[in-house]
């Protein structure tokens, strides 16, 4: 049977999100995927398409009900694979005891705000020139590792290139062979 992968999305959600399909691509032949769009998990109204003001809509509330509903609808340990902002609400619900077998994050800027880790096996993975990325001080700090990729921004993971290699790891979680 399948290890169970949940993909949370973007801020976007599939509304710019075509990118997405190259990951379900590589890993739905070897995952049982569950995938949440974040603005439907936080309840944010569709209307709200400009940057400003989804990001505004996250951050007033928006990640605490994404939260609140991710910890109500899984029960079981999974590996999550997490975009953004979705990224930072699977690190809060990891810190509310959302059972994960391992997160991968990308680009999940706002987690620079928490004090505390999750203890999970984590790939915490920033583009060098993202702005916002958490510095070495804070990783310090909570006790993470950051996998910051050279020349690359916010968006690196809609890159083929950093698909692949995402991909590669999560498929070498629960392809290898035990000893």
């Amino acid at each position: 049977m399948a290890e169970k992968l949940i993909i949370l999305s973007d801020m976007w959600g599939v509304k710019k999100g075509l990118w997405i399909t190259s990951y379900f691509g590589y890993l739905q032949q070897y995952y049982d995927i569950t995938f949440y769009d974040c603005q439907q998990l936080a309840n944010i109204d569709e209307l709200i398409n400009t940057k400003e003001n989804l990001h505004k809509a996250f951050i007033d509330g928006g990640i605490d009900t994404a939260v609140a509903h991710l910890l109500k609808k899984e029960t079981e340990a999974s590996h999550v694979l997490a975009f953004s902002t979705g990224g930072t609400i699977a690190w809060k619900a990891a810190l509310k005891g959302l059972p994960m077998k391992s997160l991968t994050a990308i680009s999940a800027t706002r987690i620079r705000m928490e004090e505390t880790s999750p203890k999970v096996d984590m790939n915490l993975i920033f583009g060098e020139c993202d702005k916002f990325k958490p510095g070495m001080k804070w990783a310090k700090e909570v006790g993470a590792d950051l996998n910051v990729i050279p020349s690359f921004g916010h968006e690196l993971y809609s890159d083929e290139k950093i698909i692949s290699e995402v991909c590669m790891g999560l498929l070498h979680k629960v392809t290898r062979k035990a000893v």
